[in-house]
């Protein structure tokens, strides 16, 4: 499928329209990093207020659960088959590490099958010790809502 200029800055588009429309979102400070057919990488920066150890300063499992629930659902929302909207059916998440402290997380997702109603996604996430490999491993199932009516 060929891509053009108006394709990817719709979807861009559209990944920000999602993540702003979402109070999680706004209040975890989630940005677009990139968004490609069936592809979004959304970040998020380490903050006091997330941190679920004040000894050690490791953000909270849940707010790197949002971060890539979200980038997810921007990956659906993203895929060449442009569905209107999605919503989470499943969500498999496997904690690899605790995220390094002071450091910004990014999660990756790719939607890699769609069926007529569930699109399918992969997801890792990545503080900025990269080397160190993956803080999380995500397996989804999102709804997709074409807009026709049954």
């Amino acid at each position: 499928m060929t891509q053009t200029k108006n394709d990817a800055d719709a979807r861009d588009r559209a990944a920000r329209q999602f993540i702003a429309a979402l109070p999680h979102c706004r209040a975890l400070s989630m940005q677009v990093e990139a968004v490609a057919e069936g592809m979004a990488e959304i970040s998020m920066p380490w903050a006091e207020a997330i941190v679920g150890d004040p000894r050690t300063g490791v953000v909270h499992g849940g707010a790197v659960s949002a971060l890539m629930d979200t980038s997810g659902g921007a990956a659906v929302l993203s895929h060449p088959t442009a569905p209107l909207g999605t919503a989470t059916m499943d969500l498999r998440i496997d904690y690899m590490r605790a995220a390094t402290p002071h450091q910004k997380i990014t999660a990756r997702a790719v939607c890699h099958h769609v069926t007529r109603s569930i699109a399918f996604v992969r997801a890792e996430a990545f503080d900025e010790d990269r080397d160190k490999g993956p803080v999380a491993v995500a397996n989804g199932a999102f709804t997709l809502d074409r807009g026709d009516k049954p």
